[in-house]
């Protein structure tokens, strides 16, 4: 009887092999999820800015407040909520760790390269459209992003969907084929799209979808996709946090679309300057070995081939241009923001290695082999080195704080916003940050002083109380309770001239100080 059983249960549950023979195209999507999927967890997070983002998060889910994004206290505009809503819903529902704060970008890769394959494979054919799929997933750029907690992938993934989904509306409205589902779904992830970066996430597809349908001579069309319903979705979706956060901090609008978009993107200011070329040369050593395949890519379709897929490569050399022509503009030049580009560029990469292999030669399929095997092994490097050798991480000096540290205790970060602490140590308050904020050239310096600094208009009486010199910042030792201070190691001599001060804890170039509490009067002096 039990043999009877046992046979039946294998009769009813197929084995892995016999599941993979059957949907084919279910176990290759498995089987990319868990490719990109699986590094998710290994390395700590990168500073600053995996820090900065998912701190924000944390600050989200450990306050209640889930319309205004805040950094150590205070509104943190720079940028919308789409990344720290989907990132504490994430550590709210698996826990804080590191893998929960990265979830958010990595589904959001999972998604637009669904929604790629499936509008390609409509429009191309299902070779072609696996082929962009496994370039893109092995390409080392992409590989990175789709676990990198900040909010490039997240903007990247809608903006690849918005025009993926519009330009296959547009196709269906050329050939009378029914479109409006495909207009919905478009504008509704142009609105997340800007709830993830801004105006960036319809102005760049939109910007991409009007110079393809020119190409095309379908002018007409360009029209035709603003569809009432589709605006209407994108409203609905996209305007109520703006005009929440408008009226609760009236100023919002003009700092948020005319400082942090259009001067952001004409002055010259901020971090990361960089020559005209810089984006090619990051598209092309990011993207090895694959990129060595756009000598071979095609700029125009053969005779034979069907309509739809010479208008859908005109749209990815269209959209390769645009990106890299539109972030090339600015003199800052973040390498993550041309991210939108590895979309198209595995589009052209994936056409001329699929042409090799199908050719049959066995040099040709060696060679297409060996790209995929370099591409892969690139990517187990890059991780190997970031999971062993990073420079900048605080998870051990904040685990000594929230082991030493009585609730209740006061915290204090010396010349040093430490992004990362506050998650690791699960502080439920913000903390006191001890600089110069008198300092004329704060604003000058594209880094977290001017981050706090231009948040400080916003909620003047609590970065009043949170931005603060050494000599308020130390006063925080008088009463009963000890001051624990957080300090760059460079920086150290600042805490360890004030009496009863004890190291506790050093790594990675900065220090956790335990301060003596003792007894001031009004008119005393800490130290």
């Amino acid at each position: 009887m039990r043999a009877e059983e046992t046979h039946r249960l294998s009769v009813a549950r197929p084995s892995p092999r016999t599941l993979a023979r059957r949907h084919p195209h279910l176990a290759a999507a498995l089987a990319v999820v868990a490719w990109l999927a699986f590094a998710i967890g290994l390395h700590p997070l990168t500073l600053p800015d995996e820090g900065r983002y998912v701190g924000v998060a944390w600050e989200m889910m450990r306050s209640g407040d889930w319309l205004v994004p805040m950094q150590n206290g205070l509104p943190f505009f720079h940028k919308p909520p789409l990344f720290y809503w989907l990132t504490a819903l994430s550590m709210e529902v698996f826990g804080v760790h590191v893998a929960a704060a990265r979830l958010a970008p990595l589904l959001l890769a999972i998604l637009a390269m669904l929604g790629l394959w499936a509008t390609t494979r409509r429009r191309c054919g299902a070779a072609i459209a696996n082929a962009t799929v496994l370039v893109l997933a092995t390409m080392p750029f992409f590989f990175g992003a789709a676990h990198f907690a900040n909010l490039d992938m997240p903007v990247a993934a809608c903006i690849a969907l918005t025009t993926v989904f519009a330009a296959d509306a547009a196709l269906a409205l050329r050939e009378g084929a029914p479109s409006r589902r495909l207009l919905v779904l478009a504008w509704a992830c142009a609105a997340l799209g800007v709830l993830a970066k801004g105006l960036i996430g319809i102005v760049l597809p939109g910007l991409v979808l009007v110079l393809w349908l020119l190409a095309l001579r379908q002018a007409r069309t360009i029209l035709r996709l603003i569809s009432p319903p589709g605006v209407a979705v994108f409203l609905l979706i996209a305007a109520p946090w703006f005009v929440l956060v408008q009226e609760r901090y009236p100023g919002f609008l003009h700092f948020f679309f005319v400082y942090q978009h259009f001067e952001r993107y004409t002055a010259g200011g901020f971090n990361n300057r960089e020559p005209w070329w810089f984006y090619l040369a990051v598209l092309f050593a990011l993207a090895l070995p694959w990129s060595l395949w756009l000598v071979r890519a095609r700029l125009a379709a053969r005779t034979t081939e069907r309509i739809d897929g010479r208008a859908w490569r005109t749209l990815m050399w269209v959209w390769l241009a645009v990106v890299v022509a539109f972030f090339s503009l600015p003199q800052s030049k973040p390498v993550g923001y041309v991210m939108p580009a590895l979309f198209p560029l595995a589009f052209l990469i994936a056409e001329p290695a699929l042409a090799a292999w199908q050719g049959g030669r066995t040099a040709a399929r060696r060679t297409v082999a060996a790209s995929l095997g370099l591409a892969v092994a690139i990517c187990l490097v890059a991780l190997g080195v970031a999971a062993t050798s990073h420079g900048r991480d605080h998870t051990a000096l904040a685990h000594a704080l929230r082991d030493a540290r009585a609730p209740g205790d006061p915290v204090v970060f010396v010349q040093e916003y430490f992004f990362d602490v506050p998650l690791h140590a699960r502080l439920r308050d913000p903390v006191t940050v001890i600089a110069d904020w008198r300092d004329p050239d704060i604003l000058k310096h594209d880094n977290w002083r001017r981050e706090l600094a231009e948040a400080a208009p916003f909620a003047s009486e609590r970065a009043a109380a949170l931005l603060v010199d050494a000599r308020q910042g130390f006063r925080l030792r008088c009463g009963k309770a000890p001051l624990w201070a957080l300090v760059k190691s460079s920086d150290a001599p600042i805490v360890a001239a004030l009496p009863d001060t004890l190291r506790v804890a050093a790594t990675h170039h900065a220090e956790l100080w335990r301060i003596a509490p003792r007894t001031c009067t009004s008119t005393e002096s800490p130290p």
